[in-house]
């Protein structure tokens, strides 16, 4: 589920970066790219996470969704304080980017879902 919805920031983060390009250069532009590639980090690794645990045990499946946000919700911060570090971005561009995907890439999952586009995830039947 996790690579389904990361195939469709393919179509989400050109809008972005490219709105981003008209209002703050070279630099807003580079900043979304930073925002989105996070975004598309986390939602790879809460899917990776999830994907292991749930081949372990149920219990281990539901330990890693409730730590795993909370791991996940740390390494973000983390990536985000050392991105704003090391790299000239412009905050704005990339705490809206970083937001706008998150949730337009969740929204678009959720309704691919409850179209029944998503036919190979067996939990969906």
């Amino acid at each position: 589920m996790a690579r389904h919805t990361v195939a469709r920031a393919a179509y989400v983060a050109p809008v972005l970066v490219g709105f981003f390009a008209i209002v703050g250069g070279w630099t807003g532009a580079w900043s979304a790219a930073l925002g989105v590639a996070v975004v598309v980090a986390n939602f790879l690794l809460a899917g990776a996470l999830l994907s292991v645990s749930a081949r372990i045990s149920l219990q281990a499946y539901h330990a890693a969704a409730l730590f795993g946000f909370f791991l996940r919700l740390l390494l973000f911060v983390g990536a985000v304080y050392i991105i704003s570090v090391t790299v000239e971005v412009d905050r704005l561009a990339f705490g809206i980017t970083a937001v706008v995907s998150y949730l337009t890439l969740l929204v678009l999952e959720a309704l691919a879902v409850a179209k029944g586009k998503e036919r190979e995830l067996t939990w969906t039947n």
